[in-house]
C-alpha cells in the first residue's frame, strides 16, 4: 500500500498543503519545529484514526481555527480509496470525524485500511516505561491487523470500567451484576489474550534476527505475561477457564481493594537481552538497538500476516543513527512499499529517496 497524494489543513503549523510523495522512501528535510513530526503525524492519523504524539486530539488543530483536517489518496490491495480525518475543537469538547471515501464510518471499520508502523525517539519509553505502553503497543499492531480485536478490547474497557465502578461502591454488592461483568470479561479477554501471546509469538524470531545483526552475540527475547496464565497451546476455551478461576481466586482482594486485579489489562511484553531485563539491566545503547529491532519485527509480522506491506514512519530516527546503522536498519525491513522518513539532515544520501525540504510548514520537493 501506498499514498499518492496528501493534503493537509490547520493541522499543527500547517495552514494549507498539498504533497505528492513518491513511492519507496521520502525523506522530509528541516530545521526543528518547521513541521516535519507533524507531516507525519498526520499520515499516521490516517492508518490509526490516532496520533502518535498525544492524546489530547484538540492539539493537532491550527491555532486559531476551529476545524483540522487531513485527507489522502491511496492505493492499496483492495484497489484505490480515499481516506480522511477532521477534528473539530469546541469549548467543552472535541470531535473526530473519519472517512472512507467522503462518508462518514466508525473507528472500528475505519482501522486497518491504511496500516502504520511508526517510529519515533520517544518510542524508547517502550523498553524502559510502564507496562501501559506495551499494551497500547500490542493492542495497536493487532487492532490493524485483525477487525475483530479492536471490537473485543472495546467491549473489555467498557465492562472492565463498569466493573471497577461497582467496585468502589462497596457493599452490599449486586451479585448478578458481577457476574454479568466476569462473564463478559471472560469472553473478550481470553480473546485478547490469545490473539496477543500468539502475536508476541510471531514478533519474537523476527526481533532476535534483526537484533543479532547489530549485537555482538547478545540475543534479544520477547514473552507475554499474562495475568490468567496463558501457556503455549491454549485456546480460547482454555483461558476462559484459566480466567474465571484466577476471578474467583482474586475476588476477595479485588473487593477489598476496590479495583479489578485480573485479566489482560495486566499483561506484559517482555523483553529480555540473554535472560535479563532488558529495562532494569540494559544501557541506553542496548535499549536503543532492541527498540530498532522491535519495530522491524513490528513491520515485518504486519506484512506477513495482510499480505501487504505497511507504510513506514521514521521520524527523527535515521539521523540519530551512524551511516553503517541506517542502512542496516532500511535494509532488514526487507523492501518497503512506501516509507516516510524526517531529518534534520543526513550525512550521507539514501539512494532512491525522494527529497523534500521544509520550512515554516511550506513543503518543497528537491530531488
Amino acid at each position: 500500500m501506498r499514498i499518492t497524494r496528501i493534503t493537509l489543513a490547520n493541522c499543527r503549523n500547517y495552514g494549507e498543503a498539498t504533497i505528492e510523495p513518491q513511492p519507496g522512501l521520502n525523506v522530509f528535510l528541516g530545521r526543528n519545529a518547521q513541521g516535519k513530526s507533524n507531516l507525519l503525524e498526520t499520515i499516521g492519523l490516517l492508518g490509526t484514526g490516532k496520533s502518535f504524539r498525544t492524546s489530547r486530539e484538540a492539539e493537532i488543530v491550527r491555532e486559531g481555527f476551529g476545524l483540522a483536517a487531513v485527507s489522502a489518496d491511496a492505493i492499496v490491495r483492495s484497489g484505490n480509496v480515499t481516506l480522511g480525518c477532521t477534528i473539530a475543537r469546541g469549548e467543552r469538547a472535541t470531535k473526530k470525524t473519519l472517512t472512507i471515501n467522503g462518508r462518514p464510518v466508525r473507528y472500528a471499520h475505519f482501522l486497518g485500511k491504511l496500516r502504520v508502523v511508526s517510529f519515533a525517539p520517544s518510542d524508547l519509553a517502550l523498553v524502559i516505561g510502564a507496562p501501559g505502553l506495551r499494551r497500547a503497543f500490542l493492542n495497536l499492531a493487532l487492532a490493524q491487523e485483525q477487525p475483530g480485536y479492536y471490537t473485543a478490547l472495546a467491549m473489555y474497557a467498557r465492562t472492565l470500567r463498569q466493573k471497577n465502578a461497582l467496585l468502589r461502591e462497596g457493599p452490599p454488592y449486586d451479585e448478578a451484576l458481577f457476574a454479568v461483568y466476569d462473564r463478559t470479561m471472560i469472553e473478550r479477554g481470553a480473546r485478547m489474550t490469545l490473539a496477543r501471546a500468539r502475536y508476541v509469538q510471531a514478533l519474537a524470531p523476527h526481533a532476535r534476527t534483526e537484533h543479532g545483526r547489530w549485537s555482538a552475540g547478545e540475543e534479544l527475547a520477547l514473552g507475554y505475561e499474562s495475568a490468567i496464565g496463558y501457556e503455549i497451546g491454549d485456546d480460547e476455551s482454555a483461558l476462559q477457564e484459566r480466567f474465571a478461576s484466577a476471578l474467583e481466586t482474586a475476588r476477595p482482594r479485588e473487593r477489598a481493594r476496590g479495583i479489578a486485579l485480573v485479566g489482560p489489562h495486566r499483561d506484559d511484553l517482555t523483553l529480555t537481552l540473554d535472560g535479563r531485563a532488558l529495562a532494569e539491566y540494559g544501557s541506553q545503547g542496548q535499549h536503543r538497538t532492541a527498540l530498532l529491532a522491535l519495530k522491524v519485527a513490528e513491520y515485518r509480522a504486519m506484512a506477513a500476516a495482510t499480505g501487504e506491506a505497511p507504510l513506514l514512519l521514521l521520524d527523527d530516527v535515521l539521523s540519530e543513527l551512524d551511516p553503517d546503522r541506517a542502512r542496516r536498519f532500511l535494509e532488514g525491513l526487507g523492501g518497503f512499499e512506501q516509507a516516510f522518513v524526517t531529518a534534520t539532515h543526513l550525512e550521507h544520501p539514501l539512494p532512491g529517496a525522494a527529497a523534500f525540504a521544509i520550512e515554516a510548514a511550506r513543503v518543497e520537493r528537491v530531488a
